[in-house]
């Protein structure tokens, strides 16, 4: 039991969770604000656009006429409410927009922080090539008057 209630401690602390449980959090106040912008601003936008209320959109499945749905529904009459349904798509589609831009604005920061932290290295300087001696081709100093090799004496370089 005591093992089984270590592993939970792990798993439960780990970063990983937590990074996700402050996403769940932070993504319900998001769909708040989401919310919000396609109910006030753009639903009505749209319904402006259209000259159309979606609310008003149903067909009554019984006998009967009625000015809304709330009425027909009070009534006990069947309903199929497919300007709701409309409506649902249109909010579906805003929203999945509305990610898609906040996802893309997201990705495009990280991509020019990543940038930003890059820093140019520095060209690599070409390989010098070793000076060798003239008699035994063995590499000698830059600075070497003989080689150590075969102890030969250098020609003075100019």
């Amino acid at each position: 039991m005591k093992k089984l209630w270590n592993e939970f401690k792990t798993f439960a602390f780990k970063g990983n969770v937590l990074d996700m449980a402050i996403g769940v959090i932070i993504g319900g106040a998001f769909g708040a604000i989401v919310t919000s912008l396609i109910n006030d601003v753009l639903m009505p936008l749209i319904g402006l656009i259209v000259h159309a209320d979606f609310s008003k959109w149903f067909v009554v499945l019984g006998e009967g006429e009625f000015a809304s749905v709330q009425e027909a529904t009070e009534a006990g009459v069947a309903v199929l409410n497919y300007g709701s349904f409309i409506a649902a798509i249109i909010y579906f589609l805003l929203v999945a927009i509305c990610i898609f831009l906040v996802v893309k604005g997201i990705a495009t920061a990280r991509k020019k922080m990543e940038e930003m932290k890059k820093k140019e290295e520095p060209a690599p300087e070409p390989a010098k090539t070793p000076r060798l001696c003239p008699y035994c081709f063995g590499e000698i100093h830059d600075e070497a008057t003989r080689c150590p090799h075969c102890t030969s004496e250098l020609p003075k370089e100019e």
